[in-house]
């Protein structure tokens, strides 16, 4: 195979591997406003990472539902990967790829996409986990699912296409969800990685598979849903087609890492070993994420009507944690406010709550905030419902959402502290959100307990770690220096 940039004849892009190039392990990571290609490499025992390619990532609303746009994506999936086979100090060896949750796609017999993925934040689930749990045990249900009921998981997203879109189900050869979708049009292993599966409501929370009884008691085909496979496993090599187009080498390996982005995220939390029965992390980003990791499900009615949820983990176990509504409150705000002319950046927003400091508390669970036209006008309209002054400036109101989301995180280490047989000591705060000082001070009060922090990029961190393992060339994260 010839060496050099020749790929416009159909050769990959190849330099000839020396001592040069760093074995890399290409992160794609998808969240709900953006997503990037991360490279991440081992240099002198630390891992260093850097960003190949960032881009947007807009719904798109096209007649009764609102769709993410996946070829959008994985056009803008496949620019940055064509950038990484492009850099000469890069040996690629794997890529892997982490989304957010519940969120899934068709498709047929030949592999052909049926229908654009509908978001989760569509409004064709309103009320149809409360029917559905009408028809049954709420705790015999939790014992087998293990997971918070929200609308949005992927079984009440199932049922709404029951009654609307049933002719899809009748043709769908594979369910797939979306960090598995983009894998398949990479390597074409359909599969379905296990921490991305367990947020389906659809899994048994013992076994780690599918519900069969579950799945044939809602109407569904259970051959509709592919084999899973756990984090660290090799989906296959690219498909020749791709390999060419992206100038990269036939061998280069698809990972199933910590699919479900929270997962990859938790798995970079540096919480040592010895502590990890005691320490919970709080990955901060859109969503909030409070767990801690276990080798085995809390299935009892208590923990279900505290609202946890046992998804599944890189290290096979779960994670027993509760979905808070995070800095989705910030960043619907700081996006109201640009339009209105005032281009907040993220930390000015910070450092305007820090100056005005406001009392309020406002529920950050209440429905009214799960996605409105106006954050600002549903925090208003919150606190005159229930007879709470009004943030007086947009840095009032900034202070007021960080401090109830603080308040939040205290009551779900409360509630956390009554389903474990030991107290949890200490918070470890990944993810983006770890950048936020003042969040990080007010949980920390609100708490009482230590709060530190691990890297903003947890989840493409966890991704590559993940890689790095697979591929054989750490047997640990333990062995490398990342935070």
């Amino acid at each position: 195979m010839p060496y050099g940039k020749l790929c416009c004849r159909g050769f990959y892009i190849s330099h000839k591997p020396n001592m040069e190039q760093k074995n890399t392990y290409l992160a794609v990571d998808f969240g709900g406003g953006s997503g990037r290609v991360m490279a991440g490499y081992i240099v002198d025992g630390r891992l260093q990472t850097e960003e190949i390619h960032r881009f947007s990532n807009q719904q798109v609303r096209i007649g009764r539902y609102t769709y993410w746009n996946f070829p959008s994506l994985f056009a803008e999936m496949k620019e940055g990967l064509r950038k990484a086979a492009h850099r000469p100090d890069l040996h690629i060896r794997s890529i892997g790829v982490d989304t957010w949750g519940v969120d899934f796609a068709l498709t047929d017999s030949a592999g052909n996409l049926l229908a654009l993925p509908v978001t989760y934040r569509d409004r064709r689930t309103e009320g149809l986990s409360r029917q559905f749990m009408a028809t049954c045990d709420a705790d015999a249900h939790y014992a087998e699912a293990g997971l918070q009921t929200m609308d949005i998981n992927t079984l009440y997203q199932l049922l709404a296409m029951q009654h609307e879109q049933a002719d899809l189900l009748a043709i769908a050869r594979h369910l797939l969800f979306m960090p598995d979708l983009f894998a398949f049009y990479l390597c074409g292993s359909a599969t379905c990685e296990y921490t991305i599966a367990s947020t389906s409501e659809l899994l048994d929370a013992r076994t780690r598979w599918w519900n069969e009884p579950l799945i044939r008691r809602l109407g569904l085909r259970s051959d509709m849903f592919p084999a899973i496979v756990m984090p660290g496993t090799k989906r296959g090599t690219l498909m020749p087609d791709v390999a060419r187009e992206l100038g990269l080498a036939p061998d280069v390996q698809v990972i199933a890492v910590g699919s479900h982005d929270t997962q990859s995220a938790a798995f970079a939390a540096p919480i040592p070993a010895a502590e990890s029965a005691t320490t919970a992390f709080l990955s901060s980003g859109t969503w909030s994420l409070l767990g801690i990791d276990l080798p085995e499900p809390v299935l009892s009615p208590e923990a279900r009507k505290a609202g946890y949820s046992n998804e599944g983990s890189v290290s096979g176990g779960v994670n027993f944690l509760q979905n808070i509504t995070g800095l989705w409150f910030l960043q619907q705000l700081q996006a109201e406010w640009r339009r209105q002319g005032c281009n907040y950046s993220h930390a000015e927003m910070v450092q305007m709550a820090e100056a005005h400091v406001c009392p309020t508390l406002i529920d950050v669970d209440d429905p009214a905030f799960a996605n409105p036209q106006s954050m600002e006008q549903a925090i208003t309209d919150y606190c005159r419902r229930n007879g709470l002054d009004v943030p007086a400036s947009h840095g009032a109101m900034c202070y007021c959402v960080i401090h109830s989301l603080a308040r939040r995180y205290a009551k779900g280490i409360a509630q956390l502290n009554a389903l474990l047989p030991a107290p949890v000591r200490k918070v470890c705060i990944i993810g983006g959100g770890s950048r936020n000082t003042l969040l990080n001070r007010l949980t920390a009060e609100a708490t009482g307990l230590e709060v530190y922090t691990g890297p903003a990029e947890a989840t493409a961190i966890g991704n590559i770690l993940v890689q790095a393992i697979a591929m054989g060339d750490i047997a640990g994260k333990d062995q490398v220096a990342y935070c």
